[in-house]
C-alpha cells in the first residue's frame, strides 16, 4: 500500500471539498474577489503568509539552503523583515482606502484614489498584474511538477497538470472564500511539514554538533555567511540580492489583498502578530531542511527536490505523505490567489469597468472563472517549456511586481504629493526596468533586478509627482479625510 499517495490523494480531496462548499456563498464578484470582506485575522493571516511562501518555500529555499548553506540567511532576513514591513506600512492604511473606495483590486484602487476618469491606471497595472502572475503560476507549476515527479512514477509535465487542474477547480469554484480557507489549513500543513523533517533530520543527525561536522565534510563553503563568494560579489550578489527581496513585498497583488478582505470586526495587529510568529517558524524550517539535507544525502541531480528527497530518506513512508503535501499546499496556496488576483482583474478591472458596466454579477462571475481557466492553461503550456529553476522563475515575478507596485502604493498611501502621473511612471518605470535587467546578463550577474527596478520606480513616482500636473485639490482632501478616519468610520460613512 502507498502511504505517501494515499495521505497526499486526502489532502486533495480536502482541497475539492473546499472549493464545493464555498462556491455556495460565492455570490458576488466582491464575493469572488475578497470573501465579501468577512474573514477574521486567523484565516487571513495565514491566508497572506501561505499566499506569500508559494514553492519558493518548500522547493525553492531549501534549495538553495542545501546549495550555498547558512549564505541563505539573508534572504531569510529580507523576508522577515519586508513581511513586517508591509503589516506596519500598507496593512491598515490600504485596508481603509479600499473599503472608502470600495475597490477589490489594486488596479481599482488606483483609479479611484486618483479619480482617473481616462482608466489609463486600471488599464497599465491590469495587464502588469496578468503577465507576471502568468509568469508566476508557471514557477510554481514547473515546482509542482518536480515535487510530485520525484515522489511518485509521473512526469514533471503529469504532476504539473494534476496539481494545477485541482487548483483551477476550487479556485474557480469557491474563490476568495475557498482559498482563503484553503491558505489557512495550507499554512497548518507547511508549518508541521517543514518543522518535522528538520527536527527528525537534525535528531537522526545525532544533533547539531554532528550536523556542522557533516556539512563541513561536504561542503565546507556551506558554513560561510557568503556561500563560498567573498569580496563584492558576496556583498553585492548575496547579501544585497538576499535581503532585497524584502524590498518586494508591498508590490504583490496577491499579498495586499488580504489586508482589504479582513472583516471591520477584526483587529489588524492580531492579524499581524500571527503572520509573523508563523513566518519565523517556517522560515527557520525551510533552511534547515536544506542544510539537513546537504550532511545527510551530500550530492543531488536537482537540489531542489531536497525537500522530498529527505523526506524519503528519513521518514516513514505515511509521514513522506504528509511532506509531499506540504510542499504541494505551498504552491497551491499561492497558485490559487495568484490566479484569484488575476482572473477578479480581468471581470472588474477589464469586464465590468471597460466593456459593459452594467454586466450582472452572475456574468462577472462567468468572466471571472473563465478568466481563471484560460490563465491557467497559458501558465501550464509555459511551465513545460520552463528551464529555470523555481527559486529563480519565482524571484523574477517577484521583482516585476515588486518594482510595478510597489513604490506606486506606498506613496499613494503615504504621501498626499503621490499622483496619477507619478504613480503610472512608477509602474511603467518599474516593469521596464525589471524585463530589461533581467534579461541582460552583464546587468543581471552581479545584482538582483528587483533592486534597480524598485529604486527606479521609486525615484520616477516622486520627480513626475514634483515635477508634473499636480493632484486636483479635491484627491488631496479625500486623501487627508481618509488617512484621519478609522476603519469604523469609514464603514459607517
Amino acid at each position: 500500500m502507498n502511504h505517501a499517495l494515499i495521505a497526499f490523494l486526502v489532502y486533495l480531496f480536502g482541497m475539492v471539498l473546499a472549493g464545493t462548499i464555498a462556491a455556495r456563498f460565492t455570490k458576488t464578484i466582491e464575493d469572488f474577489g475578497l470573501g465579501g470582506r468577512k474573514l477574521g485575522a486567523w484565516v487571513i493571516a495565514l491566508s497572506e503568509k501561505s499566499t506569500d511562501m508559494s514553492t519558493w518555500l518548500l522547493v525553492g529555499l531549501p534549495g538553495q539552503a542545501f546549495k550555498i548553506g547558512i549564505g541563505t540567511i539573508w534572504a531569510l532576513i529580507g523576508v522577515f523583515f519586508g513581511s513586517l514591513a508591509n503589516w506596519v506600512v500598507i496593512a491598515e492604511r490600504l485596508r481603509k482606502f479600499s473599503i472608502r473606495f470600495s475597490a477589490i483590486t489594486l488596479p481599482d484602487y488606483f483609479e479611484s484614489r486618483f479619480k482617473d476618469k481616462s482608466h489609463t491606471l486600471r488599464i497599465v497595472g491590469m495587464i502588469l498584474i496578468v503577465f507576471f502572475f502568468t509568469l508566476y503560476v508557471s514557477a510554481q507549476c514547473v515546482g509542482a511538477g518536480k515535487i510530485l515527479s520525484a515522489t511518485f512514477t509521473l512526469s514533471k509535465v503529469q504532476g504539473m497538470a494534476i496539481a494545477l487542474g485541482f487548483i483551477i477547480f476550487y479556485t474557480m469554484a469557491g474563490g476568495f472564500l475557498a482559498e482563503a480557507w484553503t491558505d489557512f489549513f495550507q499554512a497548518l500543513i507547511m508549518m508541521i511539514g517543514l518543522s518535522l523533517l528538520s527536527i527528525v533530520g537534525i535528531v537522526k543527525i545525532g544533533g547539531m554538533a554532528e550536523l556542522v561536522r557533516g556539512v563541513a565534510s561536504v561542503s565546507p563553503k556551506a558554513l560561510t555567511v557568503g556561500g563560498g563568494a567573498t569580496g563584492l560579489a558576496m556583498f553585492v550578489g548575496v547579501v544585497i540580492g538576499g535581503l532585497a527581496i524584502g524590498l518586494g513585498y508591498a508590490g504583490q497583488p496577491h499579498i495586499v489583498t488580504r489586508y482589504m478582505a479582513l472583516s471591520k470586526k477584526s483587529k489588524m495587529s492580531v492579524a499581524a502578530w500571527i503572520a509573523m510568529v508563523w513566518t519565523f517558524i517556517v522560515l527557520i524550517g525551510a533552511v534547515m531542511v536544506g542544510i539537513v539535507g546537504l550532511a545527510t544525502l551530500g550530492t543531488l541531480d536537482d537540489p531542489e527536490t531536497v525537500t522530498t528527497s529527505l523526506a524519503a530518506a528519513i521518514l516513514p513512508p505515511w509521514l513522506v505523505g504528509v511532506i509531499i503535501a506540504a510542499a504541494t499546499a505551498a504552491m497551491m496556496s499561492t497558485v490559487d490567489s495568484q490566479l484569484l488576483i488575476a482572473a477578479t482583474s480581468v471581470a472588474e478591472d477589464f469586464w465590468r469597468n471597460l466593456i459593459n458596466r452594467v454586466a450582472t454579477q452572475q456574468r462577472l462571475l462567468l468572466v471571472g472563472r473563465l478568466a481563471t481557466v484560460a490563465i491557467g492553461v497559458v501558465a501550464f503550456l509555459l511551465g513545460i517549456k520552463a528551464e529555470r529553476a523555481v527559486y529563480w522563475l519565482v524571484l523574477y515575478a517577484w521583482g516585476g511586481l515588486a518594482a510595478s507596485f510597489g513604490p506606486p502604493l506606498i506613496l499613494s498611501l503615504r504621501w498626499k504629493r503621490t499622483t496619477k502621473w507619478g504613480v503610472l511612471a512608477g509602474m511603467i518605470v518599474g516593469a521596464v526596468t525589471i524585463v530589461v535587467w533581467y534579461n541582460v546578463p552583464v546587468l543581471k550577474n552581479p545584482l538582483y533586478e528587483l533592486v534597480p527596478g524598485f529604486v527606479f520606480s521609486l525615484i520616477a513616482v516622486i520627480v513626475v509627482s514634483l515635477l508634473g500636473p499636480k493632484a486636483p485639490k479635491e484627491v488631496e482632501e479625500e486623501y487627508g479625510k481618509v488617512a484621519r478616519m478609522t476603519t469604523e468610520q469609514i464603514g459607517a460613512s
